[in-house]
């Protein structure tokens, strides 16, 4: 069983589409039982608030259902509950770190490490473009996947 959590700014964009992407992706391939799943956000500016309109709107247009979700903070104690913490860019990086405080099992890395070119995931917020972020996220997701199975 491998639990990964997903972390982004706000828990309303990227960590929330990751999460509900990688669920189906495992799904598709008979391996959802393998997985624990979850999001968090490294802010408070949104606790308790649903997936942003353009995650479940991308979501649906690609046929991936949205898991029932309101944002949640990432907390010191998720460490030890959780084997990969997958920020989406490298301020969610220093910011997981900073709210943690360390990273002595080596746990925390942005999601697109696990593919052939390293870089982060823009946010959808800022740039408006939730198919590019949709298209980032689908190939850290099937890395990923490939990677824990």
């Amino acid at each position: 069983m491998t639990r990964i959590l997903f972390v982004c700014h706000g828990n309303i964009c990227r960590s929330p589409m990751a999460e509900s992407l990688m669920a189906h992706l495992a799904r598709q391939k008979g391996l959802e039982e393998n997985f624990i799943l979850a999001s968090a956000a490294t802010s408070t500016e949104e606790i308790g608030n649903p997936p942003h309109p353009g995650t479940v709107c991308q979501l649906r247009r690609h046929g991936v259902e949205t898991k029932p979700h309101r944002a949640v903070r990432i907390r010191r104690e998720d460490y030890a509950q959780y084997d990969l913490i997958l920020g989406m860019d490298s301020q969610n990086l220093r910011n997981i770190l900073r709210i943690l405080g360390q990273d002595p099992q080596g746990k925390v890395r942005r999601l697109l490490d696990f593919t052939p070119h390293p870089r982060d995931i823009a946010d959808p917020w800022y740039t408006g473009d939730f198919e590019k972020t949709y298209q980032d996220i689908l190939e850290g997701c099937e890395a990923l996947l490939a990677y824990c199975t």
